[in-house]
């Protein structure tokens, strides 16, 4: 029998007080989903210094408190990750979101802060939840960005430091198109058939459709499309419209490029995920008690995801502890076996699923399906991203699934949350163009193009484990099941708030002209701290090798570090001595983000 989902009525972090000081890069995000998540703040977020760590504190509700330690990098002051564009720099953010484009860029928004805030609320709900449940927790998270930049670029070092080289070119190019008419757009298509019906009604030359599909499927996995650029000059010869009918007859899909004033202005504020009460049910004792370093161990995760968004999450609440089954169809993950390869197995796929349990289950089967349900009944959270309405299609939504196991959490990561109604399809590049990302991650001077680094597949990743640990605590709190949803467009708008911020108050909301571009050397790229960029900018250092040119800024009082343009130089790199292991099959492993006391 279904139940329906009731409208929450307590928030999992109710009757607690925060209190968050130090630099607002770090501590905003922090600040922002503890509030959405019910405690109250006891002390507003004050600026710190250029290197100090930032801190939060929870406290009350009957639980003994967690605190937490954020900073922008645990390496020594002397090699310069000292803020958002020098931590950019030395994970190797700059040269992904920079291959588009054939040089290291670095992206204008806050990516690593943003996500180093996130990580660190989900450290604090563990350490909630692990006393919850009646084990002891930990006492204090930390958090690093140059560790959250090692995990958001992990898929790309990953097959940097695989045994077979790239299955595609790395080299400049890729969207977004320009129609006649001058509208920037994103397509998309995960169906070369649909690709190639799209340019034949475009009248594109056969040969360059057929060369283009293949690094236009890749860009996912390398961050470039260098097809041809007759593709592109095939854009410039039709309208806007011509360009819709094209993709409405050929079944891919177009979306124009917003620019944050419009997205600020239909910005309803909404949080990054939701949360809804189930029917009541009582929990399972642990299997395992928590600890302060494993605050997840003892629960179960049924994991049935696709590409990016649901296995990072995943994988996430694995490194907390939880055991992660993987749901595979019938024959495997067919993303297994996508090149390069560590030891026969996809490095990147090892990346995100690594030390998960996998089981076959084809859901277009009924005894299968069955067979799902009986597992879940036994787990503590189901999560998946399959397509909107499919779970309720197969009879394996989070009200069926209610029906046998009352105490799930039932958590699902979509690209829209049904929270746009003209949304095209809800992939990272599309979310970033209907966003205003592509935007934001472009300072002036630069035309605006979604990042082809899968930005917003990865914070997506990391905001749908926060909001499963939400539910999870929200679940120890109230006795009820609980059906979570998160989504691509909450993770766009939390990486875009201070933009969208700035935008609805009347101001520039992006920023100036060469922010965060690199400065050439002899043999590479040095990055200074945003606040030293003006002053660096007036020295020469296309003469110096790289070293050299850090040292002499160094000694004129300007922060700076190199730039990583080979994320395989990771490995040796001293800023990150010791942190990046390799796995069982030999695949490079980014450390995990979070270190517990």
């Amino acid at each position: 029998m279904a139940t329906s989902v009731t409208t929450q009525t307590v928030r999992p972090l109710d009757t607690l007080q925060f209190d968050a000081v130090g630099p607002p890069e770090l501590t905003d995000v922090v600040a922002r989903h503890l509030r959405l998540l019910g405690a109250t703040a006891t002390t507003l977020a004050a600026p710190g210094r250029e290197r100090a760590p930032a801190g939060a504190q929870l406290s009350g509700g009957g639980f003994a408190g967690v605190g937490a330690v954020m900073s922008w990098s645990g390496a020594p002051a002397a090699y310069g990750i000292a803020d958002e564009a020098t931590v950019q720099a030395a994970t190797g953010i700059m040269a992904v979101h920079g291959r588009r484009d054939g040089a290291p860029r670095g992206l204008a928004a806050d990516f690593a802060a943003t996500a180093t805030g996130v990580l660190t609320v989900q450290g604090m709900l563990a350490g909630l939840l692990a006393q919850a449940r009646g084990g002891k927790g930990p006492a204090r998270v930390g958090t690093s960005a140059d560790r959250a930049g090692l995990l958001a670029v992990s898929q790309y070092l990953a097959a940097a430091g695989a045994d077979e080289g790239e299955a595609a070119e790395l080299a400049p190019g890729g969207p977004p198109f320009t129609s006649a008419d001058g509208v920037l757009f994103e397509l998309e298509t995960l169906d070369p058939g649909a690709w190639a019906a799209f340019w034949r009604a475009l009248d594109a030359p056969a040969d360059a459709i057929r060369a283009g599909w293949k690094p236009f499927q890749f860009r996912y996995a390398t961050a470039c499309a260098p097809f041809p650029a007759t593709l592109h000059a095939t854009t410039r010869a039709h309208g806007w419209e011509r360009v819709r009918r094209a993709a409405s007859a050929s079944g891919a899909e177009v979306c124009a490029l917003r620019t944050l004033a419009e997205r600020a202005a239909e910005d309803d504020g909404a949080a990054p995920w939701s949360l809804g009460l189930l029917r009541p049910g009582t929990t399972a004792p642990p299997g395992s008690v928590p600890s302060p370093e494993r605050p997840l161990a003892g629960l179960t995760v049924l994991e049935a995801g696709r590409r990016i968004q649901a296995p990072l999450a995943a994988h996430l609440l694995g490194l907390l502890g939880a055991d992660v089954v993987r749901i595979e169809p019938p024959g495997g993950d067919p993303l297994r076996g996508m090149p390069p390869a560590c030891s026969g197995v996809s490095a990147r796929w090892l990346a995100l699923n690594r030390g998960k349990r996998a089981v076959e289950i084809d859901i277009k089967s009924a005894d299968d399906r069955r067979r799902l349900r009986e597992m879940a009944a036994e787990a503590d959270v189901f999560l998946h991203n399959w397509a909107p309405g499919k779970a309720a299609e197969l009879g394996l939504d989070a009200e069926d699934f209610a029906a046998v196991n009352p105490a799930l959490v039932h958590a699902y990561t979509s690209g829209w949350a049904d929270r746009l109604t003209d949304a095209p399809m809800g992939t990272d590049f599309m979310v970033q163009a209907r966003t205003g990302v592509g935007e934001a991650v472009r300072p002036h001077g630069e035309t605006a193009a979604p990042s082809l680094m899968t930005l917003l597949d990865v914070l997506g990743g990391l905001v749908g484990a926060e909001a499963v640990l939400a539910g999870l605590l929200l679940r120890e709190r109230t006795g009820h099941g609980v059906r979570v949803d998160s989504s691509l467009l909450g993770a766009a708008d939390t990486l875009i708030a201070p933009a969208l911020r700035r935008a609805a108050g009347g101001a520039d909301p992006r920023r100036p002209a060469g922010f965060r571009h690199p400065l050439p050397t002899a043999d590479g790229w040095v990055t200074p701290a945003d606040a030293c960029a003006g002053a660096a900018a007036a020295y020469d250092l296309s003469e110096l090798p790289t070293e050299e040119a850090v040292r002499q800024l160094s000694a004129r009082g300007l922060t700076a570090t190199a730039v990583t343009t080979d994320l395989s130089d990771l490995h040796h790199d001293p800023r990150f001595a010791g942190s990046i292991s390799r796995d069982a099959h030999g695949a490079p492993a980014v450390p995990d983000p979070w270190s517990f006391a």
